[in-house]
């Protein structure tokens, strides 16, 4: 059976040295959410992440707006925020209605308050592997989740299957610039199954429930599942309600034959909500 990398003891980790940070420092960082809509997934990580920045002692404005929004009130509402200088940190939850151009929005945000690290002024920065700026939160906690366990991208070979701008092409970017070799797959690569057999570390974040089989595996492997699905009852997978959380990993498939997992939940989620944390304790000047 594979070793399980669980994000939760990780997580944990990086919140105590959070509360540290504010203890010492009687600090109270304030992080606006912005949520356009109500889809499933986006309430689940959004309650998550007021979960976690109230027991730091964060302050988190969560304002949700209706599907309706025009872009250019949406917009103006962001820029609120950038002008507020109580606000330190400013998240925009994706994915948006399809109206509205994803890029535009969340290139509204500020820079030195963008948490998320998914404005074009950090994302260009990662690109260019400076320092300084905040790195995407999703990447950054792939790539402390694989640091915790010791688990090296130097020299290795590495299959990111997903190329959103937001997720899939940031986690790559991360990894080459840690030194891996890198394939960047879709749904839609030929002879898929072939190509993830050959990493040394699969990183699935594909957006695809069931899509990494055991035909998709092979022994020695490190798989990291960054999908996150909410699906009707009914189907393997964490109870939320009358829904189901599950990755784009057959987890009870895969975890049989690889070296080591990342479940869902559990494994790369928790991570991404302790980096947007550490870019807002960074924003803040706390960290």
């Amino acid at each position: 059976m594979a070793k399980i990398l669980d994000g939760r003891i990780v997580q944990a980790e990086i919140k105590q040295k959070l509360e540290r940070i504010c203890r010492n420092l009687k600090c109270s960082p304030h992080l606006a959410i912005i949520q356009v809509g109500a889809r499933p997934e986006s309430n689940l990580y959004i309650e998550r992440k007021k979960k976690f920045g109230e027991e730091l002692g964060v302050k988190v404005t969560h304002v949700q707006y209706s599907e309706t929004i025009t872009e250019r009130k949406l917009i103006s509402e962001i820029t609120n925020f950038n002008n507020n200088p109580r606000v330190h940190g400013i998240i925009v939850q994706i994915p948006l209605p399809k109206k509205l151009m994803v890029t535009r929005i969340l290139n509204a945000v500020t820079a030195a308050k963008d948490v998320d690290g998914l404005s074009a002024v950090n994302l260009q920065s990662a690109w260019q592997n400076q320092t300084g700026g905040f790195r995407p939160a999703t990447a950054r906690g792939v790539l402390t989740l694989l640091n915790y366990y010791e688990i090296p991208l130097a020299g290795r070979e590495v299959v990111v299957i997903g190329r959103s701008a937001l997720v899939g092409k940031p986690i790559a970017l991360a990894c080459l610039n840690a030194g891996a070799t890198v394939t960047i797959c879709h749904r839609g690569t030929r002879n898929l199954n072939t190509v993830t057999r050959r990493a040394d570390i699969l990183i699935v974040a594909a957006g695809s429930p069931g899509l990494i089989t055991q035909k998709s595996v092979r022994a020695g492997q490190v798989i990291i599942d960054v999908g996150i699905n909410v699906l009707p009852m009914g189907k393997l997978s964490a109870k939320i309600g009358q829904r189901k959380v599950v990755g784009d990993v057959v987890f009870e498939k895969v975890a049989p034959i690889v070296k080591a997992i990342s479940p869902v939940p559990g494994g790369v989620g928790p991570l991404t909500i302790a980096s947007l944390f550490e870019n807002l304790f960074a924003a803040a000047r706390l960290l």
